[in-house]
């Protein structure tokens, strides 16, 4: 994913002198803060590192489609084993770049129908991978600042077709600010203000969007380390209602966003969850919640 909490945090080292996220019991961290970390990354890690991985952390992504850049989803059929080690569940769809909204209208598919389409494929996707009903899945809106009228047709039209199939909608997509004419926006904010006015005109009656906001800068995060705070230390005043998730460190670390932050990373700018051997299949992205099943919990 490519847009990728204060306290305690500290360089651990593996082997290979890597650094390393600071270990604690999920139990722990849901008694002392109620907060509820988690990780995600784009493709399936190792099934030999999934019992490290779940002493860090309460849940994991989980792609209905392949990522970003890739071809194929290398976390279908994983769900099983996941639900075996007790890990909660991220539910992610791979949404449409602009670029390729704009060259679908070039050749006359409209931008809602596409996302129409990609709602249901993504709600098939669920259930197909023994999902409950009614499950959260978010869409990743990868390009921040405010949405453009094709992504807003096509980002809304994919939300309603997720929920017509009985499933429950969300979004992941920049908290970072966008500098524009008057001030500034993030994606977060624009989709939850256009949100807000969708549910005053239609009185859908479905529940809330959830958006998983996408915030590596410091402050607020404090880079690699599992010392996060609640969801509630991203904003000031506290979390709107609409935060459900925070991704606040990315693998690769971002220097433009994360100049500020602590070095926590690994040498090679990663973060790795305690006992688990670096190396390209165990690199993580790391979120807080205020749940420990956030698309599964209701």
């Amino acid at each position: 994913m490519a847009w990728r909490l204060a306290g305690l945090w500290g360089v651990l080292s593996l082997a290979m002198a890597t650094a390393t996220i600071r270990a604690q019991t999920a139990h722990g961290r849901a008694k002392a803060g109620h907060a509820y970390s988690g990780f995600d990354r784009n493709d399936y890690p190792v099934d030999a590192a999934l019992a490290a991985l779940r002493k860090s952390f309460n849940y994991t992504s989980y792609w209905l489609s392949p990522p970003p850049g890739e071809t194929r989803n290398t976390w279908a059929g994983k769900r099983a084993i996941l639900k075996q080690f007790g890990f909660g569940f991220l539910l992610l769809f791979n949404g449409r770049s602009d670029a390729e909204l704009k060259d679908a209208a070039r050749k006359g598919e409209a931008a809602n129908a596409m996302g129409a389409a990609d709602g249901k494929v993504a709600a098939a996707a669920a259930a197909r991978e023994g999902f409950p009903a009614h499950v959260l899945i978010f869409l990743d809106q990868e390009e921040g600042g405010r949405l453009l009228p094709e992504q807003a047709a096509y980002v809304f039209a994919w939300i309603d077709a997720v929920r017509a199939a009985g499933e429950r909608a969300g979004v992941y997509c920049s908290g970072i600010p966008v500098q524009e004419s008057g001030g500034s926006i993030t994606t977060a904010e624009d989709i939850a203000t256009r949100e807000a006015t969708r549910e005053s005109a239609q009185s859908q009656g479905a529940a809330p969007l959830a958006i998983w906001v996408a915030d590596d800068a410091c402050p607020p995060s404090p880079g690699c380390t599992l010392a996060q705070p609640p969801l509630t230390a991203m904003f000031s005043p506290p979390a709107p209602s609409y935060t459900a998730v925070w991704q606040y460190a990315q693998s690769p670390r971002r220097n433009q966003f994360s100049e500020k932050c602590p070095k926590n990373d690994a040498p090679d700018g990663n973060c790795y969850a305690p006992g688990v051997a670096p190396s390209a299949n165990t690199f993580v992205d790391l979120d807080t919640a205020d749940s420990p099943d956030p698309s599964e919990a209701r």
